[in-house]
């Protein structure tokens, strides 16, 4: 059995796609797994060693020249690629015109199908349209967790249940290949940043909870230049803090993989340090916690909720939790 996996971002959405992989393979040992992602995304998908091939998408590197001769040989190129094997599934997991349109190029065996979502989940940017190119369209409640909703459309389309923890088919800690920057031993991380200033914790929430894990190292990561300026904010009244340098994204997947502990905001990064089970305390401040929160681990933690961010003590109180278990 061949079945291509449409789901391009973001991030976060890349990574709660996952799962998928392991919950096919599951039921389905001798299929073959093939991706279209985001080209940025590419690295975090090769971790699985379970996705047999990765066919890269650069739609927003592709926007910003489509009038060059180049950028139009890419693209025939990129449908070339989707169009190089035949399959029995095509699973659109995003729900995009762009998405659809992937995979409406996808050719199908006799008898193959082409499936995705009948619906959005509450407050997803969701497009209708993207149905015209299903053969099946798989309803889920509005509010189903973004990682189960991938594993419940695979799950109706190949007829088997959801019986197991999701599996993200990630490696664990990799502690002889650590970048310069990198501690040699323990450290927590803080994803501070995201990109919208209403999911932020209040920076002395941050300071607070620095100090109290001294002389444990804290690593803050930035992304843009506002986040590097609230980074250096922050390390400015923590000692034990430093201002990471500018990472990729496969120094920033090491991060969240390497970490004793991480700390942050609803955003990829966080979610990428809880896929990896490693010790992580969610913050949600300004975005619902049923959509996103790690709830698969015992390692994770979950605080807050939209419009009601946690005090510090109760994040304190999570650290001991979690620093208990090591």
């Amino acid at each position: 059995m061949n079945i291509l996996l449409v789901r391009v971002s973001s991030l976060g959405d890349v990574l709660h796609n996952l799962p998928m992989v392991a919950d096919i393979l599951r039921h389905h040992p001798d299929a073959n797994i093939d991706w279209v992602v985001e080209e940025g995304y590419v690295s975090l998908v090769r971790l699985n060693p379970r996705v047999r091939r990765i066919i890269p998408f650069a739609l927003r590197r592709w926007r910003k020249s489509l009038g060059k001769k180049e950028t139009r040989a890419e693209i025939r190129g990129f449908f070339k690629a989707v169009r190089e094997q035949e399959y029995d599934y095509v699973f659109d997991t995003q729900g995009l015109l762009k998405t659809g349109i992937i995979m409406g190029a996808a050719r199908v065996s006799k008898g193959g199908r082409k499936v995705g979502l009948a619906n959005g989940s509450e407050g997803s940017g969701y497009e209708g349209i993207s149905r015209i190119f299903h053969t099946e369209s798989i309803p889920t409640d509005p509010r189903t967790h973004a990682v189960a909703r991938g594993r419940l459309v695979a799950g109706a389309a190949l007829n088997y249940a959801l019986t197991t923890q999701p599996d993200f088919g990630l490696p664990g800690p990799d502690h002889a290949n650590r970048p310069a920057w990198m501690p040699a031993g323990d450290y927590a991380v803080f994803f501070h940043g995201t990109a919208r200033n209403a999911k932020k914790w209040a920076p002395e929430n941050w300071i607070a909870t620095g100090r109290a894990l001294a002389p444990m190292p804290v690593l803050l990561a930035w992304g843009s230049a506002a986040e590097k300026l609230e980074a250096e904010t922050l390390a400015a009244s923590l000692p034990n803090a430093s201002v990471l340098p500018k990472l990729s994204m496969d120094e920033a997947v090491a991060l969240a993989r390497n970490a004793a502990l991480a700390i942050g905001v609803d955003t990829g990064l966080t979610h990428i340090a809880a896929a990896f089970m490693r010790p992580v305390i969610e913050i949600y401040c300004d975005s619902p916690k049923w959509k996103t929160e790690g709830n698969w681990s015992d390692k994770i933690i979950n605080l807050g909720d939209k419009g009601a961010p946690p005090a510090v003590a109760e994040v304190l109180a999570a650290v001991k939790q979690l620093r208990g278990m090591a």
